[in-house]
């Protein structure tokens, strides 16, 4: 849970960064030298924990798991995202993705047999009135950009679902590494059915460094996600990544000079939903083993 909490942490900065360098960069090709940048970063990082030997023993049925998530999650949301976000605010973009526990919860009721409970669904009005409140004050409204992100949304709830079942039988490192590794692969091929390769040998020192920076915040993100996800409850895990938004949203009222008590507010109300879920599900974990 600690894990998770880091990820939803991360996940508010990186959303607010992320926007200064979408913003200056072409964001396809933002995205994927980004996420190859993670992805030879997770590698290493295999290396060293000794854990090769697990690509190795891998069936083709794991593999196929692994392609599924570098396409569902490492590429196609992420094209939709960096570019729905160099098209609205920060603020908005992160609350548009932090609904995504809404659709992880339904899906995690009929694939993965989760249980939704009564406090859950009070903890997550909680989550949707703080953030609700929040965006009312930066006068939100839903654009192309919005659009896309939703639709980013959409897809990363789908490999969530999928991540979860996957992690039941692999190390996070190596679905870390497999969404990374696929996805910029696929981003890759993107790019050059697109003919925006080129863009590639133009980026200046200003680009690079937006680039290098936020590959951090993604590593950070992926390795605390996965680690997080693979003992947490997908749908509680999913909530728990709200309390990034209201990160996002004081980043973005600093940085313009304009803070409300409404903001305050919002982020309280936003814990409370948060505090609520997660009580409940450590109540149910008692229970189970006593059980």
């Amino acid at each position: 849970m600690l894990l998770v909490f880091l990820t939803a942490v991360i996940s508010g900065f990186s959303v607010f960064i992320n926007k200064f360098g979408v913003d200056i960069t072409n964001p396809y090709v933002f995205t994927f030298l980004k996420n190859t940048v993670v992805a030879l970063l997770l590698g290493g990082l295999i290396l060293a924990l000794k854990d090769f030997g697990v690509l190795r023993r891998l069936k083709l049925k794991q593999w196929f798991a692994l392609i599924l998530i570098g396409l569902m999650g490492g590429s196609i949301p992420f094209l939709l995202f960096f570019k729905g976000l160099s098209l609205t605010g920060a603020a908005q973009g992160s609350f548009i993705q932090k609904t995504m526990f809404i659709y992880v919860a339904i899906l995690a009721v009929i694939f993965l047999k989760e249980k939704i409970s009564k406090n859950f669904i009070i903890g997550s009005l909680f989550l949707l009135i703080g953030n609700i409140l929040a965006l009312k004050s930066l006068k939100f409204s839903f654009g192309y950009g919005d659009l896309l992100v939703l639709a980013a949304t959409l897809f990363w709830a789908v490999e969530n679902i999928i991540s979860k079942f996957v992690l039941r039988n692999l190390p996070s490192t190596t679905v870390a590494w497999g969404r990374m590794f696929f996805g910029s692969i696929f981003i890759l091929g993107y790019l050059s059915l697109s003919g925006q390769t080129g863009t590639l040998s133009t980026l200046n020192f200003a680009q690079i460094s937006w680039i290098l920076i936020t590959s951090v915040l993604l590593f950070g993100y992926v390795i605390t996600w996965y680690s997080g996800l693979k003992h947490v409850p997908v749908s509680v895990a999913t909530s728990v990544l709200l309390l990034g938004s209201p990160i996002t949203t004081l980043l973005a009222a600093l940085s313009a000079g304009k803070f409300e008590p409404k903001e305050t507010i919002s982020g309280i109300i936003i814990l409370c939903g948060l505090l609520t879920i997660i009580s409940m599900h450590k109540i149910s974990k008692k229970n189970h083993l006593i059980t």
